[in-house]
């Protein structure tokens, strides 16, 4: 399970919004659930994660959890916080 907190539709948002579900098409393909959360519509669920940067991925499943922060366009970064092995015959990138 990965929610993607995000500010409304900012450029930085919709960046981190496309970069991971592009990364999770191509690594989890059909093996994740993705819940977008914007903190406008729903505060109470930015106050209990406890989300002080935006956009802010959390990966809850598997243990432990794991949180990552930015647009998700360094795609070693996101893999390794993911952690998820880079696929050696895809060389694609989400820049």
């Amino acid at each position: 399970m990965l929610s993607l907190y995000v500010a409304g539709i900012t450029p930085r948002s919709v960046q981190a919004l496309q970069n991971i579900q592009k990364i999770c098409e191509e690594y989890l393909q059909g093996r994740y659930k993705l819940k977008v959360i914007d903190i406008y519509q729903q505060p109470q669920l930015a106050r209990t994660d406890q989300i002080v940067a935006i956009p802010t991925l959390i990966r809850q499943l598997p243990l432990p959890s794991r949180r990552l922060f930015g647009t998700m366009s360094d795609l070693q970064r996101v893999l390794v916080g993911l952690d998820l092995k880079p696929d050696k015959s895809n060389s694609s990138n989400t820049t």
